[in-house]
């Protein structure tokens, strides 16, 4: 038992990672999308289009192994949050596939460039508010009822899921103009300071206000969080959001080109583990644990061994990816 528990949690952690890795990664090119209106110049547009044009369809990759992971290891979870999650998960996947073909078409004509604009954008707002909403869902809890989904079609409809949607929607633009800021120059760069500013404190504000109702949601959430001594453990994640957003803002004040996107990951990450916090051990909400979702343990070991190769490739090819694309873009080459 203890063997398959330890299992469980190794593989718990490869599929929050998956997750994570994406959201960071497919977070700022979503990001980069819900910025265009304020970036009415198309030679602008196009800037900020190519520079994440090596990158964005490979981050995706990311949400595939994710996925599949929670799948094949988590079977029993998968088929409680699936149909708890059907809308926003559609919603999600219609929104990434708009964005695909918005990238690609928008290059390929002229007269109806301005429409692939508007599909870029939109699909982006509509696959990162969906995330946020099933998110959401998740941290509300879902109705269980003999080992499966319980609950009807609209429980995710919620306004704690939609305010977890907003959130997301800012995260994500922060994600995309601290992106800019790194990639770019010139005006666009200097503009994507000031957007980056204002949205550091917009995200700031959405983290402060999540962070607040969560605890009401479940008693164990605030048991998790603030229990004695427990939260001797969890007090550091939010002094560390703390400082990191200081941190942030100075290196904003100071046009450290350099440094706001990785402090923003670096947020970003402090919320996932926020999220861990509250939610561990259980995979389902007071319902299903890691250990009671998990695969028959020789799939479990199975599945271990597949990721510890897969995992590091892709790490590899990735890191390769972002290293020759790396420093500032030319403005005059591109995607097209």
């Amino acid at each position: 038992m203890t063997g398959s528990l330890d299992l469980a949690t190794s593989l718990a952690f490869v599929v929050a990672f998956s997750i994570f890795v994406y959201v960071v990664m497919d977070g700022f090119d979503l990001g980069v999308a819900l910025l265009f209106p304020f970036f009415p110049e198309r030679h602008d547009r196009d800037v900020m289009m190519n520079s994440v044009a090596p990158v964005w369809d490979g981050n995706e990759t990311w949400l595939v192994l994710g996925g599949g992971a929670l799948f094949a290891a988590f079977p029993l979870a998968y088929a409680i949050l699936m149909p708890a999650l059907y809308a926003p998960i559609i919603a999600m996947l219609l929104g990434l596939v708009f964005r695909g073909v918005a990238f690609e078409f928008r290059w390929r004509t002229e007269r109806g460039r301005f429409l692939w604009d508007i599909a870029f954008t939109g699909g982006s707002l509509v696959a990162a508010f969906a995330q946020g909403v099933a998110l959401g869902a998740i941290l509300q809890g879902v109705t269980v009822t003999k080992n499966a989904y319980g609950g009807g079609w609209w429980d995710w409809a919620t306004p704690f899921s939609a305010l977890t949607g907003l959130a997301v929607v800012i995260g994500y633009a922060l994600l995309g103009a601290t992106w800019i800021i790194l990639k770019t120059g010139g005006t666009l760069r200097d503009y994507a300071y000031t957007l980056a500013n204002r949205l550091t404190y917009t995200t700031l504000a959405a983290i402060l206000f999540v962070s607040a109702v969560t605890p009401f949601l479940e008693a164990s959430y605030w048991q998790n969080w603030f229990a004695w001594p427990r939260i001797l453990l969890t007090a550091p994640v939010p002094l560390g959001v703390g400082v990191l957003a200081w941190l942030l803002l100075r290196r904003l004040a100071e046009r450290r080109d350099a440094w706001p996107f990785p402090l923003t990951l670096a947020l970003f990450g402090l919320c996932f583990v926020g999220l861990g916090v509250s939610i561990f051990p259980y995979i389902v909400l007071d319902t299903v644990t890691i250990a009671q979702a998990a695969a028959p343990r020789m799939s479990q070991i199975f599945i271990l061994v597949g990721v510890a190769i897969l995992i590091p490739v892709i790490l590899a090819y990735t890191a390769y990816a972002y290293w020759v694309f790396r420093g500032k873009m030319d403005p005059d080459e591109g995607y097209h």
